[in-house]
């Protein structure tokens, strides 16, 4: 269906003549994306897309896990499996299926964002119902066909200046290489990694001692020693700095830090390589290595993100089937401002260090996480993301921590999504939203209409340029 100009705007007539005109201001800007999980290799192998099932249903798991709570299971929906059983392959009934749910999204955000990419990105304005599958799914598919609806060519429409991907220290990159090799990045725009280093850091990932024999080999390092794994870590990084990454990611189950000294992170990090860490040791590592990090990105400047909070793959059976990231996480609540004390003490006062620190834990917006970023010259506050990344909560969040925190001590939003097709509808969410509460902002005369104008712009394009050191790009 299409898109009203007025979506998500205030419903008081004058507030949303002011939200409006900064909307128009904000909308156009083209998009910082650095934090995500786009695969890179389908910009550097431009590929035509799959069907639109396996383009916009099967990677998603906001829209299986929603149809797996009403029964359906993820197989049905052509999730793949990790333990041999069967999964559906026909793109059309996966359609049908999915359809048959639709329902299940009423006043969902995945629903927003679906529904807009079929209007925005393929120009397909037939409302998705259990009678109109076939005719959704068939005008999708002849877009894909299309040379317009390639890769590279939807990077460029969608106005995309920075897109950074996520990848482990043991990838090898090779898709950014040939994407550099290409001398591509889109008209104005650039793709670059994240370092993602939890498979080497978390001793309860699968096959960590495994992983962290390999990074050895990767970075042609011994990591038989703690020193060694330290080296190792640093070589890794200073590749993915040679590739064009800015920041660090660290997705922790919690936000604790800890600093130990050298003699005891290397005897928690043979134990660890042994096979005799329990919980205890690992949570004290995860903790210890995020003030190494820390110390790290001082050195090569690379931005830490830090997105605590997930109980993975809490689906046990969900995780078994089907393996990670389908679906079977949750949140738990998350504590700051002790866990964060022993990193900030060391460097929180430093403003060669960014730390951006992201929540699943919305109560926290304002009792801590606010003041701490509104005190700490190296934090700044993460847009709402996954359970969070609504139009409610994206409100929310900025009624709560703009008292304590402003605005310039958040760091734009991020879409943290594999889905490429939806970048630009996710982005034009957050930014309807700000322009709705900059212009409530004016109508109780607590901003100026020129102050709203400019913060409007910095939300959406200026401040995540900055913060996370995108300066350099068109």
């Amino acid at each position: 269906m299409p898109t009203s100009p007025d979506l998500l705007l205030p419903t008081d007539p004058g507030v949303r003549a002011i939200a409006r005109e900064l909307y128009a201001l904000a909308g156009p800007q083209p998009i910082i994306s650095p934090h995500g999980h786009v695969d890179p290799a389908l910009l550097a192998e431009d590929r035509p897309f799959p069907d639109p099932a396996r383009l916009l249903i099967v990677p998603d798991h906001y829209l299986t896990r929603m149809l797996l709570s009403q029964g359906v299971p993820p197989a049905e929906l052509g999730v793949p499996s990790v333990d041999g059983s069967p999964v559906e392959t026909d793109g059309r009934t996966i359609w049908r299926r999915f359809a048959a749910h639709w329902h299940l999204f009423r006043g969902t955000p995945s629903r927003l964002w679906l529904e807009r990419t079929f209007s925005e990105v393929f120009g397909v304005d037939t409302a998705l119902t259990p009678a109109t599958a076939d005719a959704v799914y068939d005008e999708v598919a002849a877009r894909l066909a299309e040379p317009e609806f390639r890769p590279r060519a939807l990077f460029t429409r969608f106005r995309i200046e920075v897109l950074a991907t996520t990848e482990s220290p043991l990838d090898d990159l090779a898709a950014h290489a040939k994407l550099a090799a290409d001398g591509w990045g889109g008209p104005g725009g650039r793709v670059v990694t994240t370092f993602r280093p939890d498979n080497v850091v978390d001793m309860e990932f699968d096959g960590w001692a495994d992983n962290v024999a390999r990074l050895g080999e990767v970075a042609g390092v011994d990591t038989g020693t703690y020193t060694g794994y330290l080296d190792a870590l640093r070589a890794r990084r200073a590749a993915f700095v040679a590739a064009g990454a800015t920041s660090s990611d660290h997705g922790h189950p919690t936000a604790q830090t800890l600093v130990l000294d050298a003699d005891e992170a290397a005897r928690l990090y043979d134990r660890g390589r042994r096979g005799l860490a329990d919980a205890a040791d690992a949570e004290a590592f995860r903790a210890h290595m995020l003030v190494e990090f820390a110390r790290m990105s001082l050195d090569d400047g690379l931005v830490l993100q830090l997105h605590p909070g997930a109980v993975r793959n809490h689906n046990r059976r969900l995780y078994a089937t089907h393996g990670r990231d389908v679906g079977g996480d949750v949140p738990h609540a998350t504590e700051y401002v002790h866990a964060l004390a022993p990193l900030l003490d060391a460097y929180g006062n430093d403003p060669r260090l960014r730390v951006v620190l992201y929540t699943l834990d919305e109560y926290t917006f304002t009792r801590e996480l606010a003041p701490l970023a509104g005190g700490y010259a190296a934090l700044y506050l993460g847009a709402p993301w996954w359970f969070l990344d609504s139009p409610e909560v994206l409100r929310r969040f900025r009624e709560a921590v703009t008292e304590s925190a402003g605005f310039y001590n958040t760091a734009g939003f991020v879409d943290d999504t594999r889905a490429f097709c939806s970048i630009p509808v996710r982005h034009d969410v957050a930014r309807r939203i700000d322009a709705g509460f900059l212009a409530r902002l004016v109508a109780e005369h607590r901003l100026s209409e020129d102050e709203a104008a400019e913060t409007v712009v910095d939300l959406a394009y200026r401040l995540p340029k900055k913060v996370f050191k995108f300066e350099g790009s068109a």
